[in-house]
């Protein structure tokens, strides 16, 4: 049972109250409030352009990075022909050649000229490009022919005409390769 000795009483407001009235706006408050967004506003400028520079800058030493290491690309591809004739010269002696002490002189002096070669292609970031037994990549090798073998994965390089070279990781001339395919 409902207790009717509690009842809500309803009280009414006796007065209409006025609404809130702000405070009287200070003219220094609205210059200063302005001022801190402008300060905000370029701070946020100078560190996008402090960020710019920098991005700029890494980028400059990244491409100066690539000139000096690319720059002498087109003289060591064409120094990759000596290279070559060299290797020819010194694989076509013979081995009675070889035995007379004369020729073996001439033969040390091309040795030596092509291990320099060799070297100063290394210290310049110029490598030769590893081919037997690798799988063949249309970026580093060019195949010639292809070797029906069952010795050898399909698409490996089983036999190298020409040596590649790589400057960096760029291909400076791919390697002449010959390449397995299955035996059918």
């Amino acid at each position: 049972m409902a207790d009717e000795s509690m009842t809500s009483e309803i009280i009414e407001p006796t007065e209409i109250e006025s609404p809130i009235e702000a405070p009287p706006v200070d003219p220094r408050d609205v210059q200063i409030a302005a001022l801190a967004e402008e300060v905000a506003a370029a701070r946020d400028r100078m560190l996008r352009m402090a960020a710019e520079a920098d991005n700029v800058r890494k980028r400059l030493e990244r491409d100066r990075a690539e000139a000096v290491l690319y720059a002498a690309t087109n003289f060591a591809r064409d120094l990759l022909g000596v290279a070559d004739n060299l290797g020819r010269a010194l694989a076509a002696v013979s081995p009675e050649v070889r035995a007379d002490a004369l020729a073996a002189n001439l033969l040390a002096g091309v040795e030596l000229t092509e291990r320099e070669l060799l070297n100063v292609f290394q210290r310049h970031g110029i490598r030769k490009i590893e081919t037997i037994g690798q799988k063949f990549d249309p970026n580093l090798h060019q195949a010639l022919f292809e070797v029906p073998t069952n010795d050898q994965p399909p698409g490996t390089v089983v036999q190298e005409m020409q040596s590649g070279f790589a400057i960096g990781d760029r291909c400076l001339r791919p390697a002449m390769v010959g390449v397995a395919k299955a035996v059918e």
